[in-house]
């Protein structure tokens, strides 16, 4: 147990001994004092530090945090068989020992049974306020965690989607001017045609860069114009042919995902007017497809893979579902997830943040708020059976209370933990991921 726990315990003692020496003690002696001081001492280091191990030992072994049910039933049960023997020890120890108020046969006969039974209940109560304070503070310690590693990765996530993004103005940019650069030798006029058609493709790649997603339809646009400008260049050494679905055009892809993969089919192929380059862009299932037959050429240096490893990254931070390679002997080929809504970036907007954190706020404030019950039922209960047996023995009216009250917490428990609200929420969004996942091909 940590020091301030003992330090606690300690006043507890002293409280606990005043309170019994100066209203149930008749003779005011500084020896009455120092024997209700030391059975005060036993009951609260007994107990509290008895409750104490039991919690600190489940923290380790079984944190609240990863099974909070299974959790929740060893702390009721370990603390029922742990206070139910160290109560009948602290009695014995007091009645027996200090007091000698009964013999050890006298002790066990049946007489101290409703003494017993009443401390046992009280110790019960207030090991329940400890495990219960024993919650709170590891529920705000794992709060504290989660937000700090949702920040973390929400920072990662745009970090690195904004790194995959600004790849693309030097990548795409190098390998036109490379283009441009082999047209001024070879042909300048068709280079001055050249020039013109990649500013207003330039035009385009600024515009959609900062996208997450574009329609099928635009890139398809985009793919056809860049397709004209390495036309331009390869003449009839190079042959496109393009077969998407008139219904996939109001779907989404990455943007200039077509360019890169178009890119890297010349780059990695060569192509002649009597072994011609025939690169295909066709729909299959629910996925964009380029495909190329394979003229592999000897590479002088070896390839950076920005151009596809680009694709597959920004897919990744985007949906689950994944960028399939394929490659045989005569053809190489790429399938691209077609989405049919937009997905977010995980962290990327904020509004989204300020709805997950008003969720966790709400939760966090259900849980405090049956705690709090709790906590208040473990102090009342405990004063009214006191004033009870102390002003009128024999009519036990704090049973009604008890029992009121406690069908309350139950109650609230039952709604907090069970099946009331945040029960349903689960149930509706697990239900939902299970209709989207289907939806999407059990991806």
């Amino acid at each position: 147990m940590k020091r301030k726990s003992l330090i606690v315990l300690l006043w507890v003692s002293i409280g606990t001994a005043l309170f019994f020496f100066l209203f149930f003690t008749k003779e005011k002696t500084i020896d009455n004092f120092m024997l209700s001081f030391l059975i005060s001492t036993m009951y609260s280091f007994l107990l509290g530090m008895g409750n104490g191990l039991i919690n600190d030992y489940l923290n380790k072994k079984i944190p609240w945090s990863e099974a909070t049910t299974k959790r929740a039933i060893l702390s009721i049960v370990s603390i029922l068989i742990a206070n139910i023997i160290l109560v009948y020890i602290c009695n014995y120890i007091n009645f027996v020992i200090f007091q000698k108020a009964a013999t050890p046969e006298e002790f066990f006969s049946g007489k101290y049974n409703f003494t017993n039974w009443f401390m046992v209940n009280i110790a019960l109560l207030i090991s329940a306020f400890l495990h219960a304070r024993g919650f709170m503070e590891e529920l705000k310690k794992t709060s504290k965690k989660e937000v700090v590693e949702q920040k973390l990765i929400a920072t990662s996530a745009n970090a690195q989607f904004e790194t995959l993004k600004n790849q693309l103005d030097p990548h795409f940019l190098f390998n036109s001017l490379n283009v441009l650069s082999s047209l001024i030798d070879e042909n300048p006029k068709q280079a001055q045609k050249f020039t013109a058609s990649m500013s207003k493709i330039y035009r385009y790649v600024l515009e959609q860069k900062d996208k997450e997603l574009v329609t099928v339809e635009d890139e398809i646009e985009f793919a056809k114009t860049y397709c004209d400008l390495l036309k331009t260049r390869f003449e009839d050494s190079v042959d496109f042919i393009f077969d998407v679905r008139k219904e996939d055009y109001r779907r989404y892809v990455v943007p200039l995902s077509l360019q890169l993969l178009l890119e890297n089919c010349i780059k990695h192929n060569f192509a002649t007017s009597s072994k011609p380059l025939v690169i295909k862009v066709f729909s299959e299932n629910d996925t964009l497809c380029i495909e190329n037959n394979l003229q592999e050429r000897e590479q002088i240096k070896e390839s950076a893979g920005i151009g596809l490893a680009n694709i597959v990254q920004r897919y990744s931070l985007l949906t689950k579902r994944n960028v399939f390679i394929e490659k045989s002997e005569d053809y190489f080929k790429v399938k691209l997830p077609v989405l049919s809504d937009k997905p977010t970036v995980v962290g990327l907007k904020k509004e989204d943040q300020d709805k997950a954190y008003k969720r966790a706020r709400k939760r966090v404030k259900e849980i405090k708020g049956f705690y709090a019950n709790l906590i208040s039922y473990c102090i009342v209960i405990p004063f009214l059976i006191f004033i009870n047996i102390y002003t009128q023995n024999k009519y036990h009216w704090f049973w009604w209370p008890l029992l009121g009250w406690g069908i309350g917490v139950a109650s609230h428990a039952f709604q907090v933990f069970g099946v009331g609200e945040p029960w349903q929420e689960r149930k509706i969004q697990e239900i939902m991921n299970k209709q989207k996942n289907r939806d999407n091909g059990n991806i």
